[in-house]
């Protein structure tokens, strides 16, 4: 049987991911996207995803998820310009204003340095980013991120471009079990989407439904949606919690601004993410959305304003 042009460049960029973390300094998700940072000082990081059909959701906008992520990453990668690669970041606060602008075309963000934090007994530093799409701003923020030391046993490399072109995809033949997870789990997307529209929402598994009180979401964890250290993603957990707070309203709302607060790793066998109307107006609503990991432990809290579309 022969696989469509656009599924099979899809699957290599599946496999071709997988070579590329085979070399420590970055996570898979990361590599996926084709994240890259043309410049990197210890004042600005500017980042930079492949686009293309596999970056697009079912409306032919990047996907929400692909975006938080890109933001998250901006602003972290700006504190970590100013440590030494050996250390860890975790994300305390983040939060995001879209400004309504189309998420359409070829995104970058420019991450900006503010300081550490002065008076505290751990040591957090402050930042900012400002995301464009097709060269306009489609959302500004601003996030604090704490050092920390890397887990026992684990050694941290600094972040390293993830660069498609000249890297060979890994052969099937010769895939890690899971490295074979992944492309089950990119495989059984792609059986979803017939195509790569709509493919990430359904690989990192972003599939909330509505509920009488709001909207649940539901996700296996693993690779595909760890950082460095194994753990859910800081990025990627915005944009679980985004999905599912829209999932709690109608098509008539469009999501405005996020503020998040992470209180746990993202870990165990699966990720929920609950969602919970506090207020709906005429023009403007509020959300909450709960993530929780393993054991009901909470993860992140964030809570959501969204708009009647005009």
């Amino acid at each position: 049987m022969t696989i469509p042009d656009d599924i099979a460049a899809l699957r290599r960029r599946v496999l071709t991911a997988l070579a590329l973390e085979r070399t420590p300094g970055f996570n898979y998700s990361g590599n996926l996207l084709g994240t890259r940072f043309p410049l990197t000082t210890p004042a600005e990081v500017r980042a930079t995803i492949d686009a293309g059909p596999h970056l697009e959701d079912e409306f032919g906008e990047v996907d929400i998820g692909a975006v938080s992520f890109l933001a998250d990453i901006s602003m972290g990668c700006t504190v970590r310009a100013n440590l030494a690669p050996s250390q860890r970041l975790a994300t305390v606060s983040l939060g995001l204003q879209f400004t309504g602008a189309p998420l359409r075309g070829a995104i970058e963000s420019r991450g900006e340095f503010e300081c550490f934090l002065e008076g505290a007994s751990s040591r957090q530093g402050l930042c900012r980013t400002t995301l464009h799409a097709s060269g306009r701003p489609v959302l500004y923020g601003h996030g604090a991120f704490m050092v920390m030391d890397p887990p026992p046993g684990r050694a941290m490399h600094p972040i390293v471009d993830a660069v498609h072109a000249g890297v060979a995809p890994l052969d099937e033949a010769g895939l890690a079990p899971h490295e074979r997870a992944v492309l089950a789990r990119a495989d059984q997307a792609l059986a979803a989407t017939h195509g790569p529209r709509g493919f990430l929402k359904h690989f990192w598994g972003m599939l909330p439904e509505a509920t009488p009180a709001g909207a649940h979401c539901r996700t296996a964890n693993g690779a595909h949606l760890g950082n460095r250290v194994g753990h859910m993603q800081g990025g990627l957990q915005i944009g679980m919690a985004l999905v599912t707070a829209a999932a709690a309203l109608s098509a008539e709302w469009t999501v405005s601004s996020i503020s998040a607060w992470f209180l746990s790793p993202g870990e165990g066998a699966e990720i929920a993410a609950d969602a919970r109307i506090e207020q709906r107006g005429r023009n403007v609503a509020l959300v909450r959305t709960s993530i929780t990991g393993d054991g009901g432990r909470r993860v992140l809290e964030a809570m959501t304003t969204h708009l009647r579309r005009g």
